[in-house]
């Protein structure tokens, strides 16, 4: 019974962190967005002065991808059996679910919805379901096919040849996401307010940053092994 507790929260833990990953990456997406776009009429200085450029969102939004794997690996190999069906189909139905509710009853398209930086409530809540969804289908992706299995497994052997530029990478682009962090932190302490949408994104970025170095110090992209040749299942 406590090993299986164990292996559910260890399980739950990885979850945690693979979905922090994409509720970051649509976090930096609509400030990029917004940032880029702003070019277009009056340029935008997101959180000046402490943010000496919004190209640096493009460094926190390569932290967030690189921190994927590692997260899922943590969960990969655990055996937490299954409830009449594998966790992607349940992932496939949390997806298509809150993409139809965005589609049929959002002011804002499903592309549009991870395009703005909203306090809105009800966009953030459509918004962490779409990305729940992602997460529990990506987490058992290997389950879906061996030709997926197969495919990401060269993609593993791919980055295992560039293990060391990975390692340094995530040492970086941590180190700037905790950069842009502090940015928007000393932003909102010196009056600067926009509400909701800051708070989560520094709670994400903050946890992004966090993990980035955990995975560093543990070398989790050194550690890396080549995918297997053969499916396992």
């Amino acid at each position: 019974m406590a090993e299986s507790v164990r292996v559910w929260l260890k399980k739950i833990f990885s979850l945690t962190l693979i979905l922090n990953s994409f509720v970051t990456l649509a976090a930096v997406i609509g400030l990029t967005y917004g940032f880029y776009m702003s070019f277009q009429s009056v340029p935008w200085k997101p959180f000046a002065p402490y943010l000496i450029s919004g190209n640096i969102f493009l460094l926190v939004i390569v932290a967030a991808l690189i921190n994927i794997f590692p997260s899922a690996s943590i969960g990969r190999k655990l055996h937490t059996g299954r409830f009449l069906f594998h966790h992607y189909v349940y992932g496939a139905f949390v997806l298509v679910a809150s993409s139809f509710c965005v589609i049929a009853f959002s002011p804002i398209s499903l592309v549009n919805l991870f395009l703005v930086n909203t306090p809105n409530i009800s966009l953030n809540t459509e918004r962490f379901f779409v990305l729940t969804g992602i997460t529990l289908f990506l987490d058992d992706l290997p389950d879906v096919s061996k030709r997926i299995e197969m495919t990401l497994n060269k993609i593993k052997t791919g980055f295992y040849k560039i293990r060391k530029a990975m390692h340094m990478l995530q040492l970086v682009t941590g180190a700037t996401t905790f950069y842009v962090f502090l940015s928007i932190l000393l932003t909102e302490i010196h009056g600067w307010h926009v509400g909701v949408s800051n708070a989560l994104t520094m709670g994400t970025m903050l946890v992004t940053s966090i993990t980035s170095f955990a995975f560093v110090k543990r070398k989790a992209w050194l550690n890396i092994t080549p995918g297997a040749t053969t499916p396992s299942h």
